[in-house]
């Protein structure tokens, strides 16, 4: 380390004392890689704030040094974007030690937290209140909500209660100039000039750095059914997600569709799993519906869970059902998203992999998956998809596994050549090919050869006025 970045950590160190800095060699390494170990950064120094006003103290040090910040929650990210990169003129500034709960308003549905606060944390807080914060995704145990904002992050819910953008009343935010702005407003209506609010949320740190939040909350589900369904297409899938929106007076909360190659890769790899049903099938659809109506409600007898059989059996009986099975209890029930949610778990221990995270109109479902698994397979035979996801919203992780005894570097050899294929085809479909863990660093030239000049020239403008010295997250999202 040179004199110049010795004195420049110790302005960091006066700032955040000991306690907000990391120096040990081993204890830094998480936070200058990706989970997917993608990519490995340098930093000139790690720095854990404690406050908003630290937060600020430690951009101000930085703007004046023009040193580049990747500002980092709980770095599950698939993309890179909380990672630094190789040149060790940044510094990585975590928010985890910023993990209060400042309030709980029962009354107005709303929840403020600092952005270090676990998504888990969230959602076990807004529940001891009779609460429910419907933003749920598979690694909840670890990520944070600034990291969910940076990218507004979807999950499991999304057609019920939408993206992360959706779940948000206000925000604090200190901004490339080490300011602060205070927009901690609990307010479902304020057309007072700019949506600053907006412009923040799903821009991954390259604008400023989310360091509290408003959150909605609803009313915590009285009533679930949750089932595992054989279907034996993607079409017959989307049928019977249409088909149960009526069927569930409006309360279908989550519908995911996989396939058989996925679920084999989670009963491999996930000790205790256990397949739900008797016979193997192709596909397979998790339907889940809930209600903040109690079962036992007058009219409501038998709830939700003999609503869900009654329409499961109709459309047994129109060939969109092969076999179901409906969750007894919660153990169950959780037993059924284990599978669902291990698939990223799974597919990294069984070795290389290509993430393609796309979205295209939950109608246009099917044929895509056609034309898209035709079209990877095209490039490469002996590759083995895994796409699985959202079908309720249109989002598909349209992923493709490495071949059985591959290794890293004979696989990416394809790697280009069989995202260009996934990619052209979701455009051609009107699709996007992020659709909710955002561009990062792997996405970058992705984004810039898809998106119109016009949308990549605004996006630049936006980010040259509002971090002229490009100093927040540079080389995501856009290059300026």
């Amino acid at each position: 380390m040179t004199a110049n970045a010795s004195v420049f950590v110790e302005k960091l160190r006066s700032v955040v004392g000991d306690k907000g800095l990391v120096t040990d060699a081993r204890a830094r390494h998480p936070y200058l890689t990706d989970w997917r170990e993608n990519y490995l950064g340098t930093a000139l120094a790690v720095v854990r704030p404690a406050t908003t006003e630290e937060v600020a103290a430690v951009v101000k040090v930085c703007a004046a040094e023009k040193v580049a910040i990747v500002p980092q929650g709980g770095n599950t990210g698939f993309m890179g974007g909380a990672t630094p990169d190789e040149s060790g003129r940044e510094i990585v500034l975590s928010l985890a030690r910023m993990s209060r709960i400042l309030e709980v308003d029962t009354i107005g549905y709303s929840m403020t937290v600092e952005a270090g606060v676990v998504l888990k944390t969230i959602q076990e807080e807004a529940a001891a209140h009779d609460r429910l914060f419907p933003l749920s995704l598979a690694a909840e145990g670890s990520c944070t909500i600034g990291g969910n904002l940076s990218t507004n992050a979807g999950g499991v819910q999304v057609l019920h209660y939408g993206n992360a953008r959706q779940l948000v009343l206000g925000l604090e935010v200190v901004t490339p100039a080490g300011d602060i702005w205070n927009g901690l407003r609990a307010l479902k209506k304020d057309n007072t000039g700019y949506d600053l609010r907006d412009l923040y949320l799903g821009a991954e740190g390259t604008l400023g750095i989310i360091t509290k939040a408003v959150l909605k909350l609803w009313p915590k589900a009285k009533d679930v059914a949750t089932s595992w369904i054989a279907v034996p297409t993607p079409d017959a899938a989307v049928e019977l997600l249409s088909g149960a929106h009526a069927a569930s007076e409006d309360n279908v909360t989550s519908c995911e569709l996989m396939s058989r190659q996925g679920i084999d890769l989670v009963l491999k790899h996930l000790p205790g799993a256990a397949d739900p049903l008797t016979d193997r099938h192709d596909w397979y659809v998790l339907l889940e519906w809930s209600s903040t109506r109690a079962r036992r409600e007058a009219g409501n007898e038998g709830g939700l869970t003999e609503k869900m059989e009654g329409y499961l059996g109709e459309a047994m009986e129109k060939g969109l059902v092969l076999d179901a099975a409906i969750a007894q209890n919660e153990a169950q029930a959780r037993a059924f998203w284990a599978l669902r949610e291990n698939h990223s778990e799974a597919q990294k221990r069984e070795g290389p992999s290509l993430k393609h995270d796309i979205s295209v109109a939950v109608s246009r479902i099917p044929s895509f998956m056609r034309e898209g698994l035709a079209a990877m397979k095209k490039v490469l035979p002996e590759g083995r998809p895994v796409p699985f996801g959202h079908v309720g919203d249109g989002n598909l992780h349209f992923n493709c596994q490495a071949p059985a005894g591959w290794d890293k570097a004979r696989f990416m050899k394809h790697g280009d050549a069989i995202s260009r294929a996934v990619y052209d085809l979701v455009v051609s479909y009107g699709g996007s090919i992020s659709a909710e863990h955002g561009i990062g660093r792997l996405k970058v030239d992705e984004l810039a050869h898809y998106r119109s000049k016009i949308e990549l020239d605004v996006m630049r403008t936006l980010k040259r006025a509002l971090d002229p010295q490009n100093i927040m997250n540079p080389g995501k999202i856009v290059r300026v």
